[in-house]
């Protein structure tokens, strides 16, 4: 299945792009999607932390996405 994954901040500059579409096996969960990710883009692992938000939520590693699904790389925030 394709997944849509949109990137904001830092993960936007390492991904190259806005928004980028990920090719999993159905039922995949988000740890297969992140796990993906750090492979392709290895730069990830450079950040402290990056959160998976599904449909506009915080998603749990072992939540299980569909093609409909919504997906964001949230990068950590720093502010002053």
């Amino acid at each position: 299945m394709a997944i849509r994954v949109l990137a904001f901040g830092i993960a936007k500059d390492i991904l190259g792009a806005t928004q980028i579409t990920v090719k999993l096996p159905p039922n995949a969960t988000v740890k297969m999607l992140r796990q993906t990710l750090l492979k392709r883009y290895p730069r990830l692992l450079d950040l402290r932390a990056i959160a998976i938000a599904v449909n506009n939520e915080y998603a749990r590693d072992e939540q299980v996405l569909s093609p409909q699904d919504e997906v964001a790389l949230i990068p950590p925030v720093s502010g002053g």
